[in-house]
This record gives C-alpha cells, sequence and structure tokens, in this order.
C-alpha cells in the first residue's frame, strides 16, 4: 500500500471504533500545532469552553511554535503565537545550509458564527496571522459535527496557506509576497487567492487518549523550496493524550515525512485550582432582640472601646478601619479593603463585623469604601437584612442595597490612624519575550518599598530595586527610527541602575465635586522618567461609562536611577474613555501625546473575572511611521493578570503580571506612573459590586 493508502485503514479501525462504548472526554477541543482549536495542523469549526486559556508548545525541527489562545466570549477567540523557522523555510532562495531559527509573531481571530446542534455543525470562520509577516496567514471557513459520543468529524475551506495544495477554484488575485509588513492587517488579502478543500475526522478511544485524521490543503511550500520538509502525502494523523490538570501530550506524524510532538497547557480562570479555597470562614451574624432594639440608654452614656472593638473585628477579615461615625440609629464606617479581590465580599466582611459589634439599636449601616483617602461610593444597607439573608441567596440581598456617591456623607478618620507609615521587602520577576535572539528573558531580583502617609489623602512612596540574577540586561538596544529613544534604551537602566530608585512621589488624592475624582503627582514617577503628573476622573458611581484626563511634564532620568536626569523633556498627556460592557468586559481608548512625542490612540479590551483574573489586548496606533517604528509597525500586545488568591485559595489582592508584547519601541509609549485613578476608583462602583456580589457572604 503506498503512502496515500494508510489512512484507509485507519478510518477502517475508526469505523469499527465508532461503536465502541466510549464516553467522550467533556473537557473542550483538541488543539493543532497553530495552537488553536483543531485537529494536526487544520482547524475545527468547535470553540473552547468559554474563558478557555491554552499554552501551546510544540512543532518538529525547523518549525517550532508557541501559542496562546483565549476563549474571549463562547463565540470568540484570539491567539498570539511566536514561530521559529529555519531561516531556509523562512527565506527559501537563501541557497545555504542553516540550523539558524528566525521567530515570527502572529495574531488569528476566530469566530463561532453557529453553534452546534442536535442536528446542525459548529460552523467557524478564522483568521490566521491576520497582522504579521504573512508567512502563516490564512483565512477559513469550517464544520465540525459531533456525529457519536466517540467521533467527530470535519471539513473547510481555506485560503493563503489552507489554500495551497489542491486547490479546486479561486476567489481573486492574492499576493505571492509573503513577507508584507509586520504588525499591518492586510485587508485586501483576506478570502483572496486560491481556495482548497480540508477535513478530517477525531476519535475517542478512551476517556484521555484521542486519535485524530486529517487531510490537509497546506502545501508547506517554503519548507519544502527550502529543504526541511519532504511532503509525500497531504495526510498527517495524531495521538493525544490528556493528564489531569489540563495538561495535554501530542504525537503528530505530518505528511509522511516529519513527527511533532507538543505539549498543551489548558487553564480557565472561571476555576480555581483549590476548589473553595482556604479563606476563613467569616464570622456568624448575631441576632438581635426586640427589646435591644428599642434600646438607646446607651447614648447617654456611651460604652468606651466601639470603634477599637470595630477595628479588631475589621483587622480579622484584613481590612483597615479608617473611622467610624455614630448614632442612635446609623452608623457610617470608613475601611480599607488591601485583601478582597471580590468588592462585594469586602462590604460584607465590614457589614458581618459591623453587626457583632455597634449597639442594637443602629439598624442603617453606611459602609464607605476608601483608597488613598478616596471615598469610593456609600454602600447602604439595614441591618436586619444582614439577619434575615445571611442564609438566603446573595442575589436577593443586593437587591436590597444602595450604591450612591460618598461625596455628601460623612467623612469620620481615627484620630489615631495617621500619620501611618509601611514598608515591604518582596522579590521580583521582569520578564522580557519575542527578543529575536533570545524569546525569553528576565530577572530575578528583590524590591524595598515605603510609604508614609502624612493624612488621609496625601501619600510620600518610593521603592529601590536590586537585580540578584537574569539576563534581561543583555537585550539588545535598537535606537534605529527618529523617534527619541525613550524605552528602547532600557537594557542601560537595568546595568547602570543597579541597584536604582525604581520611584520616589509625593501625591495627593481629593474629591472636588460629586462624581469627580483627582490626582496629583510629583517626583521619580518611574525607572525612566521624573516630573509631575496631574489626573481627573469623571466616574458616576452607577454609570458604566467613565472619562478622564491626564497630563504630564517629564524629563528623561539618567540611567543610574539615582538622582539626575538628562536632557530630554517632554509634555504627555491622554483624554480617556473607559466602559464597562457587563459580564466582565470593558473597553478603554487613550487619546492623545506619547512619551516620543507621537500622537494617536491606545485601545484596549479587557476580560475580568470576580477572582481577580485579567486577560487584556491592546493596540496603539499613532502618527509614527512605521519606518520610524520600527519592527512590529505599531505597539500591541496581551496582558495578563493572575491573582495570587486563584492560586494560593486566600483572599489576596497582589497578582503577577504578565506582558505579553511582541516588541518595545519607542512609539505609542506611555508614561507608567502609579495610582491612576479608574482601577482604583471602579471597584466599589455599581458595575463591579453588581459583578462580585455573589461573594457577599463569602
Amino acid at each position: 500500500m503506498g503512502a496515500d493508502g494508510w489512512p484507509r485503514r485507519v478510518l477502517l479501525v475508526g469505523a469499527v471504533l465508532v461503536a465502541w462504548p466510549v464516553h467522550a472526554q467533556e473537557r473542550g477541543p483538541g488543539y493543532s500545532l497553530y495552537g488553536t482549536p483543531g485537529l494536526v495542523d487544520m482547524p475545527t469549526g468547535f470553540a473552547a469552553p468559554d474563558a478557555d486559556l491554552a499554552t501551546t508548545i510544540g512543532g518538529f525541527r525547523g518549525d517550532l511554535r508557541t501559542t496562546l489562545t483565549f476563549q474571549v466570549t463562547p463565540r470568540i477567540s484570539g491567539s498570539y503565537r511566536y514561530a521559529g523557522l529555519d531561516e531556509n523555510t523562512y527565506t527559501p532562495t537563501l541557497g545555504r545550509p542553516s540550523d539558524r531559527l528566525v521567530f515570527d509573531r502572529s495574531f488569528d481571530l476566530r469566530l463561532l458564527v453557529l453553534p452546534e446542534t442536535e442536528l446542525r455543525p459548529a460552523i467557524t470562520v478564522g483568521l490566521q496571522d491576520l497582522a504579521g509577516t504573512g508567512k502563516l496567514s490564512s483565512e477559513y471557513i469550517v464544520a465540525s459535527k459531533q456525529l457519536t459520543r466517540v467521533m467527530d468529524v470535519t471539513v473547510g475551506l481555506g485560503w493563503g496557506r489552507l489554500g495551497s495544495y489542491n486547490s479546486i477554484g479561486s476567489t481573486g488575485t492574492r499576493s505571492q509576497d509573503t513577507l508584507g509588513e509586520g504588525g499591518v492587517p492586510s485587508y485586501d488579502q483576506w478570502f483572496r487567492g486560491d481556495v482548497a478543500l480540508f477535513g478530517g475526522i477525531g476519535l475517542q478511544l478512551s476517556e484521555r487518549v484521542r486519535a485524530e485524521l486529517e487531510y490537509s490543503s497546506d502545501a508547506y511550500a517554503d519548507a519544502v523550496a527550502g529543504g526541511e520538509l519532504d511532503r509525500r502525502t497531504p495526510w498527517n494523523a495524531g495521538l493525544e493524550y490528556r493528564f489531569d490538570g489540563g495538561t495535554r501530550l501530542s504525537v503528530m506524524a505530518l505528511h509522511g515525512d516529519k513527527v511533532a510532538a507538543q505539549l498543551t497547557f489548558v487553564t480557565n480562570p472561571k476555576a480555581a485550582p483549590l476548589a473553595g479555597g482556604r479563606e476563613e470562614a467569616p464570622l456568624p451574624v448575631i441576632r438581635r432582640t426586640p427589646e435591644a432594639i428599642a434600646d438607646t440608654s446607651w447614648t447617654e452614656a456611651p460604652a468606651p472601646g466601639i470603634a477599637d472593638a470595630l477595628a479588631a473585628a475589621l483587622g480579622r477579615d484584613g481590612l483597615v478601619f479608617e473611622g467610624l461615625d455614630l448614632s442612635p440609629r446609623k452608623a457610617t464606617l470608613r475601611f480599607e479593603n488591601p485583601r478582597f479581590g471580590a468588592p462585594a465580599q469586602a462590604l460584607g466582611r465590614a457589614a458581618r463585623s459591623m453587626a457583632r459589634v455597634l449597639p442594637a439599636s443602629v439598624e442603617v449601616f453606611e459602609l464607605v469604601p476608601v483608597s488613598d483617602g478616596l471615598a469610593l461610593s456609600t454602600v447602604t444597607l439595614r441591618r436586619s437584612d444582614v439577619e434575615d439573608f445571611e442564609f438566603r441567596d446573595a442575589d436577593a440581598m443586593n437587591a436590597r442595597v444602595a450604591v450612591q456617591d460618598a461625596a455628601a456623607t460623612a467623612r469620620p478618620i481615627a484620630e489615631t490612624r495617621y500619620p501611618a507609615f509601611s514598608w515591604s521587602l518582596e522579590p521580583y520577576v521582569q520578564t522580557g519575550f519575542f527578543d529575536p535572539d533570545r524569546p525569553i528573558r528576565l530577572d530575578l531580583g528583590v524590591r524595598a518599598r515605603a510609604a508614609f502617609r502624612p493624612t488621609a489623602n496625601t501619600k510620600i512612596a518610593g521603592a529601590v530595586v536590586k537585580r540578584i540574577a537574569g539576563n534581561l540586561a543583555d537585550t539588545p538596544a535598537d535606537n534605529s527610527g527618529d523617534l527619541p529613544p525613550v524605552r528602547t534604551n532600557f537594557p542601560s537602566y537595568l546595568t547602570d541602575g543597579d541597584p536604582g530608585m525604581e520611584y520616589l512621589t509625593a501625591a495627593v488624592f481629593s474629591r472636588p465635586a460629586p462624581d469627580i475624582y483627582a490626582r496629583g503627582t510629583v517626583g521619580y514617577l518611574e525607572s525612566m522618567f521624573g516630573g509631575v503628573s496631574a489626573e481627573v476622573l469623571w466616574k458616576p458611581v452607577d454609570s458604566r461609562l467613565g472619562i478622564g484626563l491626564e497630563l504630564n511634564r517629564v524629563r528623561q532620568r539618567d540611567f543610574d536611577r539615582r538622582f539626575g536626569f538628562q536632557d530630554y523633556e517632554v509634555t504627555t498627556g491622554h483624554l480617556s474613555a473607559y466602559y464597562d460592557f457587563g459580564t466582565g468586559i470593558y473597553g478603554q481608548i487613550d487619546a492623545g501625546r506619547y512619551l516620543a512625542g507621537d500622537e494617536g490612540a491606545t485601545f484596549t479590551l479587557a476580560r475580568e473575572f470576580n477572582n481577580g483574573w485579567q486577560v487584556s489586548a491592546f493596540a496603539t496606533f499613532t502618527d509614527a511611521s512605521a519606518e520610524d517604528f520600527g519592527e512590529g509597525s505599531f505597539d500591541k500586545g496581551i496582558l495578563l493578570r493572575i491573582p495570587t488568591s486563584w492560586v494560593a485559595g486566600q483572599a489576596d489582592r497582589s497578582s503577577f503580571n504578565l506582558d505579553l508584547r511582541p516588541i518595545q519601541r519607542n512609539g505609542g509609549a506611555r508614561l507608567n506612573v502609579r495610582d491612576r485613578l479608574y482601577p482604583k476608583v471602579r471597584d466599589f462602583h455599581r458595575a463591579r459590586v453588581d459583578d462580585s456580589f455573589g461573594r457577599f457572604w463569602r
């Protein structure tokens, strides 16, 4: 039997296995070598479960791919890929042997147009490498159907790379120059050129093992021309084994010539590794008697220590007592929440503490969460509701809670609260990705922080860092183009400024009017720039929209990160619009002037989960030309925020932030000033309280 004949044997065995009584795996689709839902190399129409985050690392000699794919919504997914291609494959006309890999970055988008039903297949439209060099670019329309519990089938139409073998027609002219301008979407090429059929089957051999067979429409023209692949057959086959915890191992036979392997790691931010968490349970609510409720005699001779007892009760839950205004029927509590990522959980713990400590006649609770002296909102509830609804659904309690602006609310501040001093010593990890010479660079070090707060709304803060080990400083500084080197000289800050002062600032925060928040900061604002920064934010508590304005006058710091400055000085600032779309999705547009003097806008779309996880994507377009910007053409990237509490199972607002930026250039560079208002303010506004209210009783 020839090279094209062996798949028939597999199909015959597969037909027998269809009747085998094995339960299909219910943990989402397989992932192809491109890191998207697929078979071996070809995509399928299936979508991953909502919020699945998959990282794939795989390939074969001369073709290595690492892909991060996030199921943004039940129908939309996005992927970021970093592929290393043999130099002969990347440039087939090289004409000489080479073992060097050339790294190529690409983005994908997939839309599930129609979900699968009992009679209809799942139909997906995809754009692969939509804004890269074009080496991997293709578009496809694909349908997949689960025929039985153990067998699914896929058939699709592909363009670009997926239309390069055995085409069945054409839909116009497509450029043959695959090395496009990196970072610029080639709209005029989408769904143009030769179109070809692809397809395959998947077989669930057991609960953990899945087999796949596909007919590939990818000719691998560059790899063949470069002598890296001998494409003997269009058929590929794969075998996948799924371990516990979301890890998968796949082995594939490609085109009768290569054996590929892939590791896949799948997680879902909505599912914590430790079910239920490990944080301590809240104290139960103490129900009052009717006689105690009516007794207000305590006001004639107030018992000492009520405020101290409430501060101690809050401290048990990691909340910080700020002040208390107490009357016979109402209490106003100001507190800070340095612990809980879900704002409603902090409100629930504070309400329980008030119900246990305050005199029984106090019926109305006003909770005022505070950050850096800013009263973020006034959350009003009745004590009797806390008693009656403790063991009922959280939504029932939420319906009885009012969230209002706090500008007119009483502003009690404990006499002993300020001045206050705090400090910490902690390790840090600083990463750098996608350098063509070394894809992953990182530094490990120690950061010493300190903060002095003379009053509730003023703060003097600083940090010193010392690098212990790493290679991030070895990144070559590429100052090509005509833009000032506002970011590309960062290796000099890491070498000359070790140890160095990361920041040293004095800041003041205020509420000049209802719905208005303000910040002023002066000092060494970040590692590379110092100066003056001012910000004002309009954000009503019950509105999903926020508008902010920030202005900065800054000068570039000396490389030693001490107190000196260089000559470069610039005025930068942005007008920002923020919108919460609900269900954890919000968008942000920042329009204005950047550090290099270029002007434009940054567009950000983020999905945030109640446990603190956040996945966001951004793109910045300015009037700097692609030539001035350099490799990548414009700034874009993916940001991951992974909360410590998700891993440890205990409430903690700290997080590990991962910046997957293809390349850091000077264009579109924004000042990294601390304490920007919108992330601080929105936490205790109506939308965030509603989204997290399921944790009110936790």
